[in-house]
């Protein structure tokens, strides 16, 4: 959480973490975008989200789900089974195997680590996305966003990203940022994830580890201008 609300402070938005059952249903209520992460979870939790994730739905607040380590154990396949059944996603987003587990009900998740390539995971994104009327973002070395109306791929980034923990759960943050001021949740799903790698390749040319990558990683979204955007954007539309 720690990790998120930095990113997205440095970015321009304005977090706040929320699990509490007394809350969240409110403060979804007056969120511009909600994010639902699943990586820590606990039966409270869970319950919260589902609250928080009904609510936002009621109040026209677009929703974004990340299936932290999708397949990895019983008690996440239950919880993404109860999210996707009683809240109605805007975004899906997760590595190349969290989708496909989501779809295959594969046990080829690692930790939060991915297995597979994002084009492995396109067939699964692309079902996915018909069956929930939903953008799924399958992040890696390409992002591929799919959408009913179409397949964006951004090939920003770098290799030392998956390296830090929480940069996964970090894009998904961001997307809800932008979801929040962009009515087309494919756009705003690109736009996330080319700043998102943009930033991260700034960030690489001063850090000679993942450790420091961490630190500029959070600097170049805060001094990230437009013309950083036109310069190195890698973006494809099909």
């Amino acid at each position: 959480m720690n990790t998120t609300a930095n990113a997205l402070l440095a970015l321009g938005a304005s977090p706040v973490m929320a699990h509490a059952l007394e809350e969240v249903e409110e403060m979804a209520g007056i969120a511009g975008a909600l994010v639902l992460n699943i990586g820590t979870l606990s039966p409270a939790w869970v319950d919260a989200m589902v609250l928080a994730g009904r609510q936002a739905n009621r109040k026209q607040v677009p929703v974004v789900i990340d299936p932290v380590g999708a397949c990895a154990t019983n008690f996440r396949n239950e919880t993404m089974k109860r999210l996707l059944a009683e809240v109605r996603p805007a975004v899906l987003r997760g590595n190349a195997s969290e989708i496909r587990a989501l779809y295959y009900a594969e046990q080829g998740t690692k930790g939060v680590d991915s297995t597979h390539t994002s084009e492995q995971a396109l067939d699964a994104a692309r079902a996915i996305a018909g069956v929930f009327q939903c953008v799924v973002c399958i992040s890696g070395e390409t992002d591929v966003i799919v959408a009913p109306e179409g397949v964006i791929r951004v090939a920003n980034g770098n290799a030392m990203m998956p390296r830090v923990t929480g940069l996964g759960c970090t894009a998904t943050a961001l997307i809800g940022a932008f979801a929040a001021v962009n009515p087309s949740a494919f756009h705003s799903t690109a736009h996330a994830m080319a700043v998102m790698g943009i930033a991260g390749e700034m960030a690489a040319q001063h850090s000679p580890g993942p450790g420091s990558l961490q630190l500029h990683f959070l600097d170049a979204l805060y001094q990230l201008q437009a013309g950083d955007i036109e310069s190195r954007l890698r973006l494809s539309e099909e």
